[in-house]
């Protein structure tokens, strides 16, 4: 039934982009999942797997030696130039760049050579993978590539629907969903993370719904923009109570003018701490008044058990990307857990 109904043809629904009034992003009507019973992960997690990719060995090893700090990667999509340009502003300051689609272009270099322009800048990439362009078929060659170019990491999410974005005329595939992803990403050699938001509906089956992600194989989760310390350490816990085991990577949100601010904003299930918005925005320095709330909310979050490291969230208008990028480089010095090469 929800694979017939739902637009995204998921199995393991839902998806991130439930709005907070549990309604479905793209289709009229509540999401098709609400009210259905979490679907159980059937499958062995990494049947088949192939032996650890250099980057997933070095990374997992980061991980037991300290917490991390990964940040979005704000270039533009289709832009070499950007992509290199970033990457160098943000090059010895942050562990790992989330290297995803491009806020609403629809239109992407393919993962895999992404993911090589920027670490041949010097950055590991955390490869930001959805289900919304390519079948199973497609999706397994970009694995792949992306072991042989050695990204850090896999994120695993279902992805956002064509009729969003720039390209509503191309036609969605969605072959396969965000956890059934993960255990592709698993075999293939990666190491795995899946997001989970949990200020969006069903609010009470989130963690539920994240066990069977790590079932599948994932090991980390980004946990989405839900308020706070408080609400991200209650979600850890009940999903610890459930027998979830995977690390925490709590997104912390980026506001450093009132453009970064605009596009947070534009995000579906955005919940933000009390206050915060309004607390940089309304400081005679925007800039400095957001790496000071951001460092401080790193700090709530890294004090959480479980958390094993934080994402700089967030991005700015065009042609301001190499400046944003700058901002997270200045987030991540201020928060202190990196340490640049020798």
């Amino acid at each position: 039934m929800n694979l017939e109904s739902c637009p995204k043809h998921m199995e393991f629904g839902p998806c991130g982009g439930v709005t907070l009034g549990g309604e479905c992003e793209v289709a009229p009507g509540p999401c098709v999942f609400l009210d259905a019973d979490t679907v159980r992960w059937r499958g062995t997690p990494g049947e088949g797997t192939t032996s650890a990719s250099s980057g997933a060995q070095r990374m997992r090893a980061l991980l037991a030696s300290r917490p991390v700090v990964v940040a979005d990667f704000p270039a533009r999509a289709l832009d070499a130039a950007s992509i290199t340009e970033c990457a160098s502003a943000l090059r010895g300051h942050v562990d790992a760049v989330l290297a995803g689609d491009a806020g609403n272009a629809r239109v992407q270099f393919p993962p895999s050579y992404r993911a090589h322009l920027v670490q041949a800048a010097g950055v590991p990439v955390w490869t930001g993978f959805n289900n919304r362009d390519r079948n199973r078929v497609a999706l397994e060659g970009e694995l792949a590539a992306l072991a042989h170019v050695g990204v850090a990491g896999v994120h695993c999410v279902t992805g956002d629907h064509t009729l969003t974005g720039h390209r509503p005329d191309a036609q969605p595939v969605f072959d396969l969903d965000s956890t059934r992803t993960a255990a592709l990403a698993r075999a293939a050699g990666h190491l795995v993370s899946v997001g989970e938001a949990p200020a969006t509906p069903p609010v009470d089956r989130r963690p539920d719904r994240l066990l069977e992600k790590q079932r599948a194989g994932a090991e980390l989760c980004f946990v989405n923009h839900a308020g706070g310390a408080g609400p991200v350490g209650s979600f850890i816990r009940r999903a610890q109570d459930l027998g979830v085991t995977v690390g925490f990577i709590p997104c912390i949100p980026i506001v450093l003018d009132h453009e970064s601010a605009q596009l947070l904003r534009s995000f579906t299930s955005l919940v933000l701490p009390d206050g915060y918005l309004d607390g940089i925005l309304s400081a005679s320095d925007p800039r400095a008044a957001g790496i000071d709330a951001a460092a401080a909310l790193a700090a709530d979050f890294l004090a959480l058990d479980g958390v094993v490291g934080v994402n700089l969230s967030g991005g700015t208008s065009p042609g301001r990307e190499r400046w944003f990028a700058e901002g997270l480089a200045a987030v991540a010095d201020t928060i202190g857990v990196h340490q640049p090469p020798p």
